[in-house]
């Protein structure tokens, strides 16, 4: 099994649950694997942009801010990755769930990475590789930060879709802080992980933008 973990995400997202979740029964639907299969793509190189939209309670934050990232790491000590969500104390909750993923016995058993002892924060862990997992939220500051991948998970709350002074900070947050963090243009990933909350949200802003792109 520690092979099947290694190669494929779905699997060890299924793991992953058991881990962070004990108690709780796994329930298997087809749109987890078509989900898992989308990230990992992402992770092998064959998609730079995707833009995934679900409800509430269809375990896209595990897979997306939680498994990916821990996945990415155990495949590349060295890559960076920025993860966003619309608060502070939501992005270091799946950062907490990362973090603790990445230092069981499982993970260890099936990845070399190792979390750095002289970095490992809930907002910002390092590998000894010297990757990382930074956590941040909508309006936070990013100087100087780079990335290879750009994980937004949830940047709206649906109470504040109705709000066009809101809309328009994660949209003008997202165009002139967020995107000028990957660095590579041409290789660096940017996924979008949220349930539509209105016409004008992030991901209408951004198709209406790049269109087929």
């Amino acid at each position: 099994m520690r092979e099947i973990y290694r190669a494929d995400l779905h699997s060890f997202g299924v793991a992953a649950f058991d881990i962070l979740n004990p108690g709780t029964t796994w329930m298997s639907n087809w749109h987890t694997v078509l989900l898992a299969a989308k990230l990992q793509e992402c992770v092998e190189g064959l998609c730079q942009r995707l833009i995934i939209t679900l409800p509430r309670r269809h375990l896209k934050s595990h897979f997306a801010s939680i498994v990916l990232p821990a996945f990415i790491l155990g495949h590349n000590p060295a890559a960076g990755i920025i993860c966003v969500s619309y608060a502070q104390d939501l992005s270091d909750k799946l950062a907490r769930d990362c973090r603790n993923l990445m230092q069981s016995s499982l993970y260890q058993d099936i990845f070399p990475t190792r979390i750095s002892s002289e970095k490992s924060s809930v907002s910002e862990f390092e590998t000894t590789g010297r990757g990382y997992r930074l956590a941040t939220s909508i309006g936070g500051v990013l100087t100087g930060r780079g990335a290879d991948f750009l994980v937004i998970d949830d940047p709206m709350k649906p109470s504040d879709a109705s709000s066009e002074i809101r809309r328009r900070s994660v949209t003008e947050w997202f165009d002139g802080t967020l995107l000028s963090r990957l660095n590579s243009k041409d290789s660096g990933c940017i996924i979008i992980v949220m349930q539509r909350v209105h016409e004008e949200d992030l991901v209408g802003h951004v198709v209406g933008r790049d269109g087929d792109r």
